[in-house]
């Protein structure tokens, strides 16, 4: 029998953060919690108990500041240890921490610090503290604002420093876990805003405890205590902090923190992580570059790509259960002569668990990264669902998200958007009840906003955007995400946009791949300067339009991508294109390639 939302629940009664990060540190003190790089190259960690220690330490130095059980913090930090002991700190006196993505203009963190009523905001650096200075006679609630590295001491004398925070005795946790109920308000996460101004997703401890517990049974361990993880993604996004923060701090992960997500590769090679997370675009670059590599030796690739076409089959019979002995011998044979060089290079022959999430990754690159012995699985959820609604580890199917996590009802609405309900959905968004109302009704049931379907295993699959859908000038109904996830397969595109709405006939930008591209055109003799230039190559332009005639032939005649611009210009997370986790920002494509989208309907 499936595992209800209410076993789930009588697991953690009563937990909060701050308990099941007692326990953690009762049972696993001497063992390492958090790593990171120096600026030397050299290498630091911290223990459950340091790590307890710091926390309990900074709890008192907030607590000295006039932060109170109830309030409102804002963080603003980049993966760094701090981050993870003054959000462990707020929750251990009551507080909710509240943290905003780091690229935040001034303009927009007024209007968070403002809407999210917060009375105390904690800050990385001065690049970040000179935001606040910037509109801080506009935030009439912000009491203090503390910077955790001024080396240069160029702080205002009214912004504390950091290191003061450490001196004011500690809070243990007899105390700290009187400080907030499994009902009290753990954290709000902001929505991208893609939509209309960012919301405030409410999430209290239990919702927290709840997810946990939920992964817990999810995940393909037996045993989590120190299972690397890198933590790199931004932490004001739900995936990153219940994978490496709360699921950290709750199952006794090791987390090796990573402030700049461009710069992963070489902790990759050092930390060789246990657990991976990561949005598609990662593993699509890895992807891609191992291409581009092969790519140079055409004898090499055509081997490789034997090699994958042998494994597809035994994988996916390995997975399910059913492959006979001769072909796991096959596939041993495959991986130590194809596959697991490259793992090592790459740094991740250790991998147990690999993720993706937040946006749809084709098919065929997951299927890759499963024939090459990385064990890469789909999530799907959102904010508002504390993160998963269907997940499974093994026994994947390409080109779905899974079936609903353990305790989780999933479902199709009658007009095929997906809903759920359980434990992990949220309280609702923060001063904002006719929002509410729209996301929950009143059986308890949140409305996902994706249309879906799912098969007679109970798989769900992701058709697209409720909302997002193109309709034609001709009325015809279009899925853009089905179609640029098969624009993506083709080897020299890396990001593509389908365009359509209102339109005689679909359209679409694509982008050429950094690493593939170039490689491309260099065995071909190709000259170029840069991407910007091969965009405008004839025969690059040739090959690509070649290439959608072939993706595009599994969609009907209405639905076909019919002409493509070709951007030599990647487009960058956390921008006016994309989100932190790279969904496309359509509004924002639409009116920076404005001339270019109306070119392509000219005629």
């Amino acid at each position: 029998m499936p595992v209800t939302s209410d076993e789930i629940m009588s697991v953690v009664e009563g937990q909060t953060v701050v308990s099941e990060f007692a326990a953690t540190v009762a049972a696993n003190g001497d063992k390492v919690a958090i790593r990171w790089m120096d600026d030397d190259g050299g290498w630091g960690e911290w223990t459950y108990a340091e790590y307890a220690r710091r926390a309990s330490q900074l709890a008192a130095g907030l607590r000295a500041q006039g932060v109170e059980r109830g309030d409102h913090v804002v963080l603003m930090l980049r993966n760094v240890p701090d981050f993870h002991v003054v959000d462990m700190a707020a929750y251990m006196i009551g507080a909710t921490p509240i943290s905003i993505y780091n690229s935040s203009s001034a303009e927009q963190i007024e209007y968070l610090v403002n809407h999210s009523e917060a009375v105390y905001a904690v800050v990385e650096n001065m690049a970040f503290l000179e935001r606040f200075l910037k509109v801080r006679e506009q935030l009439p609630a912000l009491r203090g604002i503390a910077v955790l590295s001024d080396p240069d001491q160029l702080a205002p004398a009214d912004v504390v420093a950091g290191d003061t925070l450490y001196t004011h005795g500690e809070i243990g946790f007899d105390e700290a876990k009187g400080n907030c109920a499994p009902d009290d308000l753990a954290t709000m996460i902001y929505t991208s805003g893609t939509t209309g101004p960012p919301k405030g997703v409410m999430l209290t401890h239990r919702n927290i405890c709840w997810t946990v517990e939920c992964l817990r049974r999810a995940l393909p361990f037996d045993d989590y205590v120190g299972k690397r993880i890198i933590s790199y993604l931004p932490m004001a996004h739900i995936a990153e902090r219940m994978t490496s923060h709360y699921a950290g701090a709750f199952l006794g992960y090791e987390v090796t923190t990573c402030p700049d997500p461009t710069g992963i590769a070489p902790y990759l090679g050092h930390v060789k992580p246990n657990f991976m997370f990561g949005v598609p675009r990662v593993y699509e670059k890895v992807y891609a570059g191992v291409n581009a590599v092969l790519a140079a030796d055409p004898e090499k690739s055509q081997k490789f790509a034997e090699a994958l076409a042998a494994a597809e089959p035994i994988v996916e019979a390995m997975d399910w259960g059913t492959a006979t002995e001769e072909q796991v011998q096959t596939y041993e044979f495959l991986d130590a002569v194809a596959f697991k060089p490259v793992r090592e290079l790459l740094g991740i022959d250790e991998v147990d668990c690999a993720v993706t999430g937040a946006a749809p990754l084709p098919a065929e690159i997951l299927t890759w990264f499963r024939c090459i012995g990385v064990p890469l699985s789909e999530i799907y959820g959102m904010s508002e669902s504390s993160g998963p609604m269907t997940w499974t580890a093994t026994r994947v199917k390409a080109g779905s998200v899974g079936p609903a996590v353990p305790g989780c009802e999933v479902k199709l609405a009658e007009d095929g958007e997906i809903i759920c309900r359980g434990g992990n959905v949220f309280s609702g968004y923060f001063k904002a009840p006719d929002k509410t109302a729209e996301a929950l009704d009143a059986d308890g049931w949140l409305h996902s906003g994706d249309i879906g379907e799912v098969d007679a295993d109970g798989y769900f699959r992701i058709v697209d955007r409720k909302k997002e859908l193109i309709i034609t000038a001709g009325g015809k109904n279009i899925s853009p995400a089905n179609l640029e996830a098969a624009l993506k397969t083709i080897p020299l595109i890396g990001q593509a946009c389908a365009i359509g709405d209102k339109r005689p006939f679909v359209s679409a930008l694509v982008v050429l791949d950094p690493d593939v591209a170039p490689a491309w055109a260099q065995a071909q003799g190709i000259e170029f300067a840069d991407l910007a230039d091969l965009a405008a190559n004839p025969v690059v332009i040739a090959e690509v339009e070649k290439g959608v005639d072939e993706v595009m032939s599994e969609f009907n005649n209405a639905e076909r991508v019919k002409k493509v611009r070709v951007l030599g210009e990647e487009w960058l997370p956390d921008s006016e294109l994309l989100t932190p986790t790279s969904k496309l920002k359509r509004r924002g494509i639409h009116a920076q390639y404005e001339q270019e989208i109306e070119s392509l309907y000219a005629s």
